[in-house]
């Protein structure tokens, strides 16, 4: 089982696909690595051998972002829309949605599961 990035890719999986279980690496990335180090993107991950797999540790390495460290930047980008007070920001503390949408009907993602508010009971004469 080959392990990169603190994830153990899935052994019976083609290299594109396996790539993609790393988080920040999509299929056209994952293609360009594997084209990069002179690997078969139809080869099996289990096929791999020790230089193709630090090969691509080494690549991965030097070029991209991924895991932990993509994690975080995402994270602390968040942090300074809060912190400025920008809108986007604003509306992630809130928990809305950011890009415009509407909130009334829709948004169950970003708001949650519904609460409801009762009416006020009518006095009786």
């Amino acid at each position: 089982m080959a392990r990169i990035a603190g994830i153990d890719l899935p052994k019976n999986k083609r290299g594109v696909i396996g790539l993609t279980y790393i988080y920040g690496i999509g299929k056209s990335t994952a293609q360009k690595i594997l084209s990069k180090v002179n690997v078969d993107e139809n080869k099996l991950v289990s096929e791999w051998n020790d230089d193709e797999i630090n090969s691509i540790r080494q690549t991965l390495g030097e070029n991209y972002k991924v895991e932990g460290e993509l994690r975080s930047e995402n994270q602390m980008n968040i942090k300074r829309l809060m912190d400025i007070g920008s809108q986007r920001g604003i509306r992630h503390r809130l928990g809305l949605p950011l890009r415009g949408q509407r909130t009334k009907n829709n948004s169950r993602t970003r708001k949650g599961k519904r609460k409801t508010v009762a009416n006020k009971k009518k006095a009786t004469k």
